[in-house]
């Protein structure tokens, strides 16, 4: 799935262990969790079916108010988010926005956000 800005991680994990790593070791280090959603499960409600999908909102409100104080258009964007989901073939990925394409849609002097890119490296190893 190549989409401008977004970077895809192939996963070892299933999804729910993808998001728990991700999940605990943005804990570890700090980071608020602000929500966890379970789309297939979601979806399940209604009556459709999904593969396995689950979103992670995250971010730090030391850093990211800031950052919105000064370029208000970032809270779009903010928490930042990532996205564990299991393609057609079984392959699941993790996918979120790029650090650098996050400064360059909001015109970001500096690419603020390449800690939590290695974080989320760190939790598929």
């Amino acid at each position: 799935m190549s989409v401008k800005g977004v970077t895809d991680l192939p996963s070892p994990y299933p999804v729910k262990e993808a998001i728990d790593r991700l999940e605990i070791l943005l804990e570890s280090k700090g980071i608020k969790i602000f929500a966890r959603i379970d789309q297939q499960a979601e979806a399940a409600q209604v009556g459709l079916e999904m593969r396995p999908t689950e979103l992670l909102i995250f971010g730090d409100p030391k850093t990211g108010t800031p950052l919105m104080n000064a370029h208000p258009s970032v809270a779009l964007d903010l928490p930042l988010k990532a996205l564990a989901w299991e393609a057609a073939d079984g392959q699941v990925w993790l996918s979120y926005n790029s650090p650098e394409y996050l400064a360059e849609r909001h015109q970001l002097e500096k690419i603020p956000f390449k800690p939590v890119d290695a974080l989320i490296k760190e939790a598929l190893r």
